[in-house]
């Protein structure tokens, strides 16, 4: 059960109006951890124009969506893991790779970039950092800029994953692949 009331559209003051509608409009994305960012409209617009950054640079989306679940695995963040596995098998990841995710196992994944996003973004969040040889692999396998927005993007989204889990926001009943504990 959310820590945190959900404000309705209509109890909105103006600028959480402004900026919840400008959200619904350009990315859709106007709950999850985004009914605690609310509360701080311009927190909420900052968090959505740093999202969509990441989402517009160098990684692929199957490449974010890797990163995506082991960040939300990480963190167990329920509401985040449920919305990034329904848009993991959106871009095709199997649902294999997202079991073995959520059983906190390494996945198989084909592709040696998907492969790194998972390596870099696991090891970041167990070690605070990475080791020298794993930065070298990545750098070597991903470029410095998609190394770059890797980090970044693990940066964001574990805010993401802190806040939903920290104000208690969980997915629908209807959540097809739930975190296991």
């Amino acid at each position: 059960m959310a820590r945190i009331p959900i404000i309705d559209r209509a109890d909105m003051n103006a600028e959480q109006a402004r900026v919840y509608d400008d959200a619904k409009q350009t990315s859709g994305i106007v709950g999850g951890p985004y009914y605690a960012y609310i509360r701080l409209p311009k927190v909420f617009e900052a968090c959505q124009n740093l999202r969509s950054s990441i989402a517009a640079g160098p990684l692929s989306p199957r490449e974010q969506q890797v990163a995506h679940l082991a960040i939300a695995r990480h963190w167990n963040s329920k509401y985040p893991w449920f919305a990034q596995v329904r848009r993991s098998l959106s871009v095709g990841i199997e649902q294999a790779a997202i079991d073995a995710i959520n059983a906190r196992k390494t996945p198989r994944l084909d592709d040696a970039r998907e492969r790194t996003c998972f390596a870099v973004a696991s090891e970041i969040l167990a070690n605070k950092g990475l080791s020298d040889a794993t930065y070298a692999a990545a750098e070597k396998t991903m470029g410095l800029e998609s190394l770059v927005a890797l980090v970044a993007l693990t940066g964001s989204f574990s805010m993401t994953c802190i806040t939903a889990g920290t104000f208690g926001i969980d997915p629908p009943a209807e959540n097809p692949t739930p975190l296991a504990p």
